[in-house]
């Protein structure tokens, strides 16, 4: 399913997403009393310019929406080509002090799930897949600001279906992305085409930021069940980008997936390689 012109689709996603602005605001507000929400048409990168914010003292809790990106990241030096209008992309932004920061790629990919369609899957550690295809993917950048921690969660969906897949790898390991095929895409109009990309942030940031606020508290142990009841992986046969095989076993209790191999179980962490079923 395809979308409408890129002008038209410009114009009416940038309206559905300020109008919603209030409304986020007004639901966030009793839980993070200095919070805003901005809504920009465009910007080179979410992560990066409320990064730069931060650097700079401005450490408010901030959700920026942008229409359209010029210079998005993914994973591992990948690349977020965002259309205007055919992509919904945000950054929440806030000082963040879990006990334990492994899975937390994982929670929020079990947030937004579950706010989306009871048949999204994840694909560990950061891709949200529906029925096999990639529909966006999460980017968590963290830093120590004097004695404070600040993290940046960065979110691509694809409201449309993109001429080309969204996340589009540099070849920074040519290797690597030759030998692993890439994942066609999905978009939101698939789920729920009656949704506007408003009407998908409001369904995803309250639940989001009391997520957040659960894994504060708790860590990963907090949901590691609900990220078991959408694994994309359990069970299959597994490639990865440094040559391993073996069949995913899961995650452990920090998030690193679990691979059975033919020498016992590998734990595997988000920094260290791709992932694809074989």
């Amino acid at each position: 399913m395809s979308g409408p012109s890129p002008a038209s689709s410009s114009q009416a996603a940038l309206h559905a997403l300020t109008r919603q602005a209030e409304g986020l605001w007004q639901a966030v507000y009793p839980l993070w009393p200095d919070f805003s929400v901005e809504v920009l048409p465009s910007i080179d990168s979410t992560n990066t310019a409320l990064m730069q914010r931060a650097r700079a003292g401005d450490r408010a809790p901030t959700l920026l929406v942008a229409l359209e990106q010029s210079a998005g990241r993914g994973r591992r030096g990948k690349s977020w080509h965002s259309q205007p209008g055919a992509s919904l992309t945000f950054s929440l932004g806030l000082p963040y002090q879990p006990a334990d920061w492994s899975g937390l790629s994982l929670a929020v990919g079990v947030s937004l799930a579950e706010s989306l369609h009871p048949e999204i899957r994840l694909k560990w550690p950061n891709d949200l897949w529906w029925r096999g295809r990639k529909l966006g993917g999460i980017l968590i950048e963290a830093a120590t600001l004097g004695a404070q921690r600040y993290a940046v969660i960065g979110v691509g969906l694809n409201v449309w279906l993109p001429e080309l897949p969204a996340w589009s790898p540099v070849p920074l390991d040519e290797a690597a992305t030759q030998a692993l095929p890439p994942v066609p895409p999905a978009a939101l109009c698939e789920l729920d085409p009656g949704r506007d990309a408003g009407q998908w942030l409001a369904a995803l940031v309250p639940a989001l930021v009391q997520d957040l606020q659960a894994f504060e508290r708790a860590g990963f142990a907090a949901f590691a069940a609900r990220f078991a009841a959408r694994d994309a992986l359990a069970g299959l046969e597994l490639r990865l980008s440094d040559g391993q095989e073996g069949q995913a076993a899961g995650v452990g209790p920090d998030g690193a997936l679990r691979l059975r191999t033919g020498t016992g179980l590998v734990d595997i962490t988000s920094a260290e390689v791709s992932v694809r079923p074989r």
